[in-house]
């Protein structure tokens, strides 16, 4: 459907694409993947034409429409939410509007035989039914579906846009673009403003009513559950793998070992080369063959090697003294702006060492109860903050209270402490921070860079209770992949809010869900509390909650879904047990050959200890074949 070819992107000089060619077919979900800075967003622009490439051409089909929404965007405050929404309508009003004037005039004219009213008939008709067929009886309907899909209440769609936050507004323009049902939609980074029930409304939405889908994302679960193609961008080429995201990181793993294996022998081939030259090179009998070496080395194209996995790293959060036993005691907290009551009666206990989530769909007070924690608005009931806690506090607006004079290198150069300090680069380079961005300023850094840099930060600052309020928006997979086994290592108490399911699995243990203005406490982990049914019996805290109704975050699939992950999970197990067992096997294979090469010497064939020894490894070896051969 659209054409790429040939396409080059050059940027002072520097190369981003190098005559990079694909096709987007009919139907493709595709997940655009690469380290940050490879041009992904580059990618989506030059696609939807508001950028220019240095050479090539995207094709688009005259009658093809593409719809590309942005991670940062203008907005318009000057109308309400349905009528805003009403603007993916407009060739909808315009038919509507020609209608109407064309029935008009048919009402006013009596020359029935003419040819002219019979021509204004026709019209009437033809674009009648294509006013019907294009939904146009019924678009109200859909716009109000899709604004609710995304978390808008049905008394919503009236208020002024101007009443919303940034990210409801990024939400209206979403919708837009669905409502639209382009040809090609682009979306960067569509989840950074969407909670969990909203990310599963668009997942459904885009498996099973949209087109062609181009996609960036560091959500993994989102582009998972989405695409059935990756496009990695890497080294200013492009590897186009026919498969989701889970299934790509496997290939590209196979394709790096291979790439490596390459520059091995090419670096042989080179040495070897520059050895005979180095040899022969004052011997008039090996002239020729030297000349030959030296224009094969000037015809050696280097190999490129995918840059180095530097989620491999591991970081832990420093653990402070001792807290005492419950972090955090909530009893009946409540918590009204005016007469809006976000909620009320809350009662939690957080013990220490617990790993919490708080979930729920924006605006039903997971933030608001984090800064009643932190003692930053007033509340009404009880909320105390243990004996001995140290609170390290990520807020969403946390990258603005960095210094903006200091370098990258110098804000945590000035937090890290012993050891560490050796490894700030790596940390750095973790956090994609690497080379000369680490000596850059912190008030020259975009928004998002920020928010890595003030989570690096805290990092490394000794506390023993961790509150993490949308810890991942801003960071690329292999960073949260760091970021995830940090808190997951950490000793102390975690509360974290995120709307990342992946980053919440296998992370916490419990789970406080927040809606219509109480706070119901859910044992397990996030796929627990999504698959369950209704809320968990007993209310929070073992109190009683008479007027539960169902979770606002149950839908249907949702225990399907939670069950094929369980499955993939066991997979994976059963997978790693296998390579064990493997490994195993191969490690006792290898003693027992030392064992018998020793054996088969003089002195080591009168060593009764080495035959004693070779009995019991080749019994282990025996159990552990076993033991493979029953994962198989």
């Amino acid at each position: 459907m659209v054409s790429i070819d040939n396409l080059s992107v050059e940027f002072s000089a520097k190369p981003l694409f190098n005559d990079i060619s694909y096709v987007i077919n009919e139907h493709d979900r595709i997940a655009l993947v690469g380290k940050n800075g490879a041009g992904k967003s580059t990618m989506l622009k030059i696609i939807a034409g508001i950028q220019q490439p240095t050479s090539g051409t995207v094709s688009v089909p005259k009658d093809a429409t593409i719809a590309y929404l942005p991670q940062v965007m203008v907005l318009n405050d000057e109308r309400t939410v349905r009528e805003e929404a009403e603007r993916a309508f407009e060739h909808i009003t315009e038919i509507s509007d020609e209608l109407e004037q064309l029935n008009n005039q048919l009402a006013q004219r009596t020359d029935y035989e003419s040819e002219a009213y019979m021509s204004l008939v026709e019209r009437f008709t033809h674009l009648n039914e294509h006013f019907q067929m294009m939904g146009g009886l019924n678009y109200q309907a859909e716009l109000e579906r899709t604004l609710q899909g995304l978390g808008f209440k049905r008394e919503d769609l009236d208020r002024p846009t101007s009443e919303f936050s940034g990210g409801w507004r990024m939400r209206i323009e979403l919708a837009k673009l669905l409502l639209q049902h382009p040809d090609v939609l682009l979306l960067d980074e569509p989840t950074n403003h969407l909670d969990i029930e909203s990310i599963q409304w668009l997942e459904n939405f885009l498996a099973t009513s949209a087109n062609a889908v181009v996609l960036v994302s560091h959500d993994r679960e989102f582009i998972n559950n989405v695409t059935n193609r990756t496009i990695e961008i890497s080294c200013g080429k492009i590897y186009d793998y026919k498969v989701k995201y889970d299934e790509y990181v496997a290939l590209h793993a196979e394709r790096r070992e291979q790439q490596l294996r390459a520059l091995e022998n090419q670096q042989k081939e080179i040495a070897d080369a520059r050895a005979f030259i180095e040899r022969f090179r004052y011997q008039a009998t090996k002239a020729i063959q030297v000349q030959q070496k030296i224009r094969q080395l000037e015809k050696i194209v280097p190999i490129e090697v995918d840059e180095v996995d530097n989620s491999a790293l591991r970081l832990k959060f420093t653990c402070s003294m001792r807290s005492g036993d419950f972090p955090v005691i909530c009893d009946e907290v409540g918590k009204s702006y005016g007469e809006h009551c976000v909620f009320k009666n809350v009662n939690l206990t957080i013990r220490r060492g617990e790993k919490v989530a708080f979930v729920g769909r924006n605006g039903e007070g997971k933030t608001t109860l984090v800064k009643c924690i932190m003692g930053e608005i007033p509340f009404d009931g009880n909320l105390k903050v243990g004996h001995n806690v140290q609170i390290g506090y990520f807020a969403q607006n946390q990258a603005q209270l960095l210094e903006g004079e200091y370098t990258v290198f110098e804000t945590i150069d000035r937090v890290a402490r012993g050891d560490i300090r050796l490894k700030i680069r790596d940390i750095l380079g973790a956090f994609m921070f690497g080379g000369e961005a680490g000596d850059k300023k912190v008030k020259f850094l975009s928004g998002g860079e920020r928010t890595r840099l003030a989570m690096i930060k805290l990092l490394l600052e000794p506390v023993n209770c961790l509150i993490l309020d949308e810890p991942t928006n801003h960071l690329d997979m292999r960073s949260k992949d760091v970021l995830k086994a940090a808190i997951r290592d950490f000793d102390g108490t975690v509360i974290v809010v995120s709307h990342d399911r992946e980053f919440l699995d296998g992370l916490v243990t419990k789970v406080y869900e927040f809606g219509n203005g109480k706070v119901r406490e859910h044992l397990g982990g996030i796929y627990d509390f999504l698959a369950s049914p209704v809320p968990s019996q007993g209310g929070v805290n073992g109190k009683d909650d008479t007027d539960k109704s169902p979770s606002p975050l149950e839908r249907d699939g949702v225990r399907l879904y939670a069950e094929q992950k369980a499955l993939a999970r066991e997979q994976k197990r059963r997978e790693k047990a296998l390579q064990e067992a493997e490994d195993k096997v191969t490690q006792l294979e290898a003693a027992i050959r030392i064992l018998e090469d020793q054996m088969s010497t003089p002195e080591g064939s009168q060593n009764i200890s080495l035959y004693e020894k070779h009995g019991r490894l080749k019994a282990q070896l025996k159990q552990a074949e076993e033991e493979w051969e029953a994962l198989i």
